[in-house]
């Protein structure tokens, strides 16, 4: 059986998916596409055998999974679709209702350390599905993720948009990690081989697609409301490389969520051998 890989929808793994298709990637595995809500729930339920998911659920399922080296979605500074949208400046939010999206775990955990720690505030927070002009409704502010965001940035209609990767940066002065590609310990221990032709198959596609950016921009803005541009400067804004500077700002971020009460423990960053 062909090994089960999930795929993010969203723009910011548009790139890897791009340069699946032009390798012939694809004949290898079965890619199953999904939110980062999703694919985490698929993975930790033993559903997909290796798959990005949020870093926030690598660290409360530590104990079923390994990381994949080399392989993140994350940035060093601004990352421009992981944004809170506000009707007030973010140092207003006190008690007021701030919805969150529900499509990722680490982005939910990340806009309410920045609000508490950065700002000094503590919102009403509720989850919700990404519709701004619903969560809008009952909120003053909405955090979006991936193309949700992108589109919010694209037209901004005169809100207040914090970018939470540039907020991380200003705060911590560390990178951010806020997806990992990662594999269930049970598959990586009984199919090692299978488990390397995946990793070899992601690297090759993300160098491919780290090579041809232009190529990579101009594909995704024939299906999108952005243009080639907008969509190079997006991806060059990301980071797909998982090396120490950025172990250290994914170890931040989970000594952070230990300390607001999101983790128990603080997990250990364990690799699978490849």
């Amino acid at each position: 059986m062909r090994p089960k890989v999930g795929h993010i929808q969203f723009l910011n793994c548009f790139p890897l998916y791009h340069g699946l298709v032009t390798n012939n990637g694809l004949l290898g595995i079965e890619l199953i596409k999904g939110t980062p809500t999703e694919l985490n729930k698929m993975l930790v339920q033993d559903e997909l055998d290796v798959s990005p998911i949020s870093a926030m659920e690598y660290g409360r399922h530590s104990n079923k999974l390994y990381l994949l080296p080399n392989l993140t979605v994350s940035s060093d500074d601004e990352v421009k679709s992981i944004l809170l949208i506000s009707k007030v400046p973010p140092n207003e939010l006190n008690e007021k209702k701030v919805a969150l999206t529900n499509t990722s775990a680490t982005s939910q955990v990340l806009v309410q350390i920045i609000l508490k720690d950065k700002y000094g505030v503590t919102p009403e927070y509720f989850p919700c599905p990404p519709d701004l002009p619903q969560m809008f409704l009952e909120a003053d502010a909405a955090l979006l993720i991936g193309d949700d965001a992108l589109r919010a940035l694209y037209n901004p209609q005169g809100f207040h948009i914090i970018d939470l990767g540039q907020e991380w940066k200003n705060l911590t002065g560390q990178k951010m990690v806020y997806a990992v590609w990662c594999a269930r310990k049970k598959f990586a221990k009984e199919n090692p081989h299978l488990l390397k032709e995946v990793y070899d198959t992601l690297q090759k596609s993300m160098e491919y697609s780290l090579k041809n950016v232009d190529e990579i921009s101009l594909a995704a803005s024939k299906w999108e409301i952005f243009t080639a541009d907008f969509l190079k400067d997006y991806f060059l804004s990301l980071n797909f490389t998982f090396d120490e500077n950025y172990q250290a700002g994914l170890k931040c971020f989970f000594n952070k969520a230990k300390e607001h009460g999101f983790l128990k423990k603080v997990p250990e960053l364990k690799f699978v051998e490849v």
